[in-house]
């Protein structure tokens, strides 16, 4: 039922993407930054990474291309294009940062085409659904001059070790992308092979999963949320990571990429909101605890007799439970979810449209659905100490949540100049690394201890 950042789930369970704690209060050092449009590094720093790279101790990259952008450029012209671009660039960074530590390359090569690389310890089977989750971050919906796009990339792979060089590597996963543009239904292929990982690997990882639900080894891990006006802890957004004996830390993204695969999505989700509502039930204070929900949630069963039956199950009080959706989960059949979310809210349940400023319908869920809060995206927030427009269109959707009598909160926030802005222009709440990253259920229960009564919110 819940996650945070899976495509439909945050688009993004939105799979916010499941951050390590271990990254709370640092910078990452990436490659320097070298492509005028997307602000990432360019082709030939790739290349000079790569190299560096293989003759230490070697790296995992992937190539991914974008077959439909020249169809968008032709039919919206190149502006529309290269919007098209910082968004995937933008969306490839927020991945890169949810993933890897700070020796990582996140560069455009020539048009459509970008690299990522990692010199962490990995192996070929978490390699592959690393880009199997990242695939669904970038085909998340796009909105160019007010359609919606959905641009579903091609991820080369390849292991590049003492033999290589950046030429002979960026070659190789061009030769791999190159054929999969020509396998219709292809999304993934190791440049080494040209073939994926074999069925019986993919498979082994599912029956993983369903073990590790059994053994209730999936942790939740808790994103806390504050008052932008007093710094006070309000709440937190429970997300979901699983920490698997051979592959070691599966965040939230890949975690429901393996669940989707085995059709176990509906499961994961019901597993982690009850784990996730009995953590809370025992907090020592009335805070708030934020769920994702899913499109599976919508579709298997009824949602609102699920969510009742959790609540009584775990003890945790309706009032204090809000439901993230967005727009994505929405989709399936979007009279029936308002109807769902509409009978829950008169429990006393909240509901937050997750993701705002992303999608391609905001106001036809503004009108129907029981809002309460709007969540901005960490991509509207990124930028608005030093990109005036970005702060306008920030403090004019702050207005129109105040004029709907809606509560906001803004997602990604790592310094003190965001939240300055963001506690002037008007805005309730906020997450992100300027405070904490994802903390365990222990260490959220002893940081709401220590930080005093909540400020009650109406």
């Amino acid at each position: 039922m819940w996650c945070n950042d899976y495509w439909s789930c945050h688009d993004d369970f939105r799979i916010d993407i499941d951050y390590a704690p271990a990254m709370q209060g640092t910078k990452r050092a990436f490659a320097e930054p070298s492509d005028d449009l997307t602000g990432l590094a360019g082709s030939d720093a790739a290349r000079d990474w790569i190299d560096a790279a293989v003759a230490g101790t070697g790296a995992w990259t992937m190539l991914i291309s974008l077959p439909r952008l020249q169809s968008v450029n032709l039919a919206y012209g190149k502006p529309a294009g290269d919007q098209v671009l910082v968004d995937v660039a933008n969306r490839l960074r927020d991945f890169a940062g949810s993933q890897f530590g700070a020796d990582t390359l996140i560069a455009r090569l020539a048009g459509g085409q970008f690299l990522l690389g990692s010199r962490e310890q990995c192996d070929r089977d978490r390699w592959q659904y690393l880009a199997e989750a990242l695939g669904r971050v970038i085909a998340r919906t796009l909105t160019v001059e007010g359609d919606a796009l959905h641009v579903v990339p091609r991820i080369a792979l390849l292991d590049a070790r003492n033999h290589d060089n950046g030429d002979g590597v960026i070659d190789r996963l061009a030769r791999a992308a190159a054929t999969l543009e020509r396998l219709p239904g292809w999304r993934v292929m190791w440049g080494d092979e040209g073939d994926a990982i074999p069925g019986g690997s993919t498979a082994a990882l599912e029956a993983d999963l369903l073990g590790a639900m059994h053994r209730n080894e999936i942790a939740v891990l808790f994103q806390p949320q504050f008052d932008c006006r007093t710094g006070a802890l309000a709440g937190a957004e429970a997300l979901a990571r699983w920490e698997h004996p051979r592959f070691g830390r599966i965040a939230a993204e890949t975690l429901f990429a393996v669940a989707d695969r085995g059709d176990h999505v509906a499961q994961l989700s019901q597993h982690i909101a009850a784990h996730a509502l009995t953590l809370a039930a025992q907090w020592p204070q009335p805070l708030r605890l934020s769920l994702n929900i899913t499109a599976e949630d919508f579709a298997v069963g009824d949602v609102a007799a699920n969510v009742r039956a959790l609540l009584d199950r775990t003890g945790f009080a309706a009032g204090q439970l809000t439901l993230e959706i967005t727009e994505q989960s929405l989709i399936g059949d979007f009279d029936a979810c308002a109807r769902a979310l509409q009978t829950l809210a008169e429990d006393g349940v909240r509901v937050a449209l997750d993701d705002f400023g992303t999608g391609y319908s905001n106001f036809r869920a503004l009108r129907a659905l029981p809002l309460d809060t709007l969540k901005l995206d960490r991509s509207l927030v990124r930028d608005i100490a030093v990109d005036p427009r970005d702060r306008a269109i920030v403090a004019a959707m702050i207005a129109m949540a105040r004029a709907l009598d809606l509560k906001v909160i803004a997602e990604g926030i790592e310094d003190e100049q965001q939240l300055a802005i963001l506690r002037a222009e008007g805005c309730d709440l906020f997450q992100g690394f300027l405070r904490s990253g994802p903390v365990s259920a222990e260490e959220f229960a002893a940081l709401a201890g220590q930080s005093g009564p909540p400020v009650p919110r109406s």
